[in-house]
């Protein structure tokens, strides 16, 4: 029977209803602590993650995100994702695991939010650039990911199209979709 990690997963919630509710600096410590027990290529933890709580640094952030994101505008706290590829593995074959850790310790970070009853919802939709000018993030860094953390809000803030989106069922493809037992028979988009 799986445990926690996997009841997590599922626990894990898609709203874009947040919450004003601040987070306590208990809940983000505790965040970047979980954060950090991500694995990594040789243990480099390649990741770098910039918490934006402080309203003046939520400004800045909500100008780099694309229109269709504006609901993040409400969520509290506002992580920035990113990393370089020095920092990590390289090896002789160029595979090179940085984006890799990256998305493994996002993920630590979703399943870490669940477990505190948080929402955390990853975006692609922001200009890296934006973000690079308003926070100082030197050019080497590659930005990947933004998520908005908070605690669930009412979903009837939302425009109607983020409503029923957020009441939508969460779908996956069925397991032969993605997962192969001993050969690859046919591989779908």
């Amino acid at each position: 029977m799986p445990g926690s990690g996997y009841q997590s997963l599922q626990d894990r919630k898609t709203s874009r209803a947040f919450s004003a509710q601040k987070l306590s600096d208990e809940t983000i410590f505790t965040l970047m602590q979980g954060t950090q027990l991500t694995a990594s290529c040789y243990n480099h933890q390649s990741w770098r993650f910039l918490f934006l709580t402080e309203q003046d640094a939520l400004e800045k952030a909500h100008q780099a995100l694309s229109g269709g994101n504006g609901w993040a505008k409400r969520a509290p706290l506002l992580v920035i994702g990113f990393s370089r590829h020095d920092f990590d593995c390289e090896f002789a074959d160029s595979r090179k695991y940085y984006l890799f850790d990256l998305g493994m310790a996002t993920q630590t970070l979703l399943l870490v939010a669940t477990e505190l009853d948080l929402i955390a919802r990853p975006m692609a939709g922001f200009s890296p650039e934006g973000l690079r000018e308003a926070f100082d993030i030197a050019p080497e860094f590659e930005i990947y990911i933004v998520i908005a953390v908070g605690y669930q809000g009412n979903l009837e803030d939302l425009e109607k199209r983020w409503q029923i989106k957020s009441k939508a069922s969460r779908t996956r493809n069925p397991l032969p979709n993605n997962f192969f037992l001993n050969k690859i028979e046919t591989i779908n988009k």
